[in-house]
């Protein structure tokens, strides 16, 4: 009777889903190993819609963890856990409330080692903005809970890549991607279970960027959206899409060294002036406007740099000497010399 109820429920929430979504289109189902115990890991944009979304069009019936607030009514509390939902506790639900998940990993460990489907949502929160963020450590604690209660589980993850047109606009369009399973046990060692951690988060994430869009750079994330947004990418497509982040990031990148090179130019340009200042104004306040074509600048240039920076650097050594003391007026000059031909080589 219950799993007729539980399956009644899955149909109904299918169908509203079908009704309240524009278009939904799901990839990979192949990729869900069947009769294996499997972690589902998605991405976590569209709040409770993410978790209806995977729990209803996959090939398993996975119980999933839910934000435990939605439980405080009695009547619906018994409901939800009909429906394989368990409750998990957050910060703000209470410092205390949160000794409340090692019950609630303990739980899904056990689940996991009677060949059972679990969903969790690594990020621990959920946010529009398109990129994978931080990944909790809470996940690869149930996982490694079930090895401790069976060392020779064949557990699987399986990330799962939610992507939306527009998650705020309706309707909406919706694409689901399954990727490829990771064994857990390649990437599990019980002697060094930091380093398994990072390992497993660090994979998870590399994966779920693949099966979603993600734009790390949080500076230019409103100008690459309104640049996708202007082109029409398709973000139900997050390989097309990534793709186009990644030139635009480029972009973005020549973009920042060519000003960076230009800035620093800009800055040694303002230092020669600076040392030359009584050779550059005499260039352009008397010289230069008296070269009678362009084409004749060069040579204009060329000569009165040769007969006046002997007299510059003589008078500079003379003043500099005869009110200071002759070895500072030396390296002074010599310092000016040097940097005037390292700035001419450098262009």
């Amino acid at each position: 009777m219950k799993e007729i109820g539980y399956n009644f429920f899955r149909f109904c929430i299918k169908m509203g889903l079908h009704l309240f979504l524009k278009k939904s289109k799901i990839y990979g189902l192949e990729n869900i190993p069947k009769n294996k115990p499997v972690l589902f890991l998605p991405n976590h944009q569209n709040a409770l819609v993410d978790a209806l979304l995977i729990g209803t069009n996959c090939t398993r019936k996975p119980y999933f963890l839910t934000r435990s607030d939605v439980f405080v009514n009695p009547i619906l509390k018994r409901l939800f856990y009909s429906f394989k939902m368990i409750p998990v506790y957050r910060m703000r639900d209470g410092r205390d409330s949160l000794k409340n998940n090692e019950a609630v990993f303990n739980t899904c460990a056990n689940l996991l080692c009677t060949n059972e489907a679990v969903l969790m949502f690594p990020e621990a929160n959920h946010s529009l903005v398109r990129r994978v963020r931080p990944l909790s450590k809470g996940f690869t604690r149930v996982l490694f809970a079930a090895l401790e209660k069976k060392p020779k589980l064949d557990i699987y993850i399986v990330p799962v890549g939610v992507n939306y047109k527009e998650a705020i606009h309706f309707p909406d369009k919706a694409a689901i991607y399954y990727g490829k399973p990771i064994q857990l046990k390649d990437w599990y060692n019980k002697e060094d279970l930091p380093s398994s951690i990072s390992k497993i988060k660090n994979t998870v994430s590399v994966r779920l960027k693949l099966l979603t869009i993600h734009i790390d750079e949080e500076e230019d994330y409103e100008h690459i959206i309104s640049k996708l947004e202007t082109e029409k990418i398709n973000f139900l497509n997050p390989d097309e899409a990534n793709q186009r982040v990644g030139a635009l990031l480029q972009e973005k990148s020549l973009d920042v060294e060519k000003k960076y090179k230009k800035n620093s130019l800009n800055l040694l340009r303002g230092l020669f002036n600076l040392l030359n200042l009584p050779v550059i104004i005499l260039w352009k306040k008397l010289i230069k406007p008296k070269v009678p074509e362009a084409e004749f600048i060069g040579t204009f240039r060329f000569v009165f740099g040769l007969l006046i920076y002997p007299l510059y650097y003589g008078l500079l050594l003379f003043f500099i000497g005869f009110f200071g003391d002759w070895y500072s007026a030396l390296a002074l000059v010599g310092i000016i010399f040097m940097y005037n031909y390292i700035y001419v080589k450098l262009g």
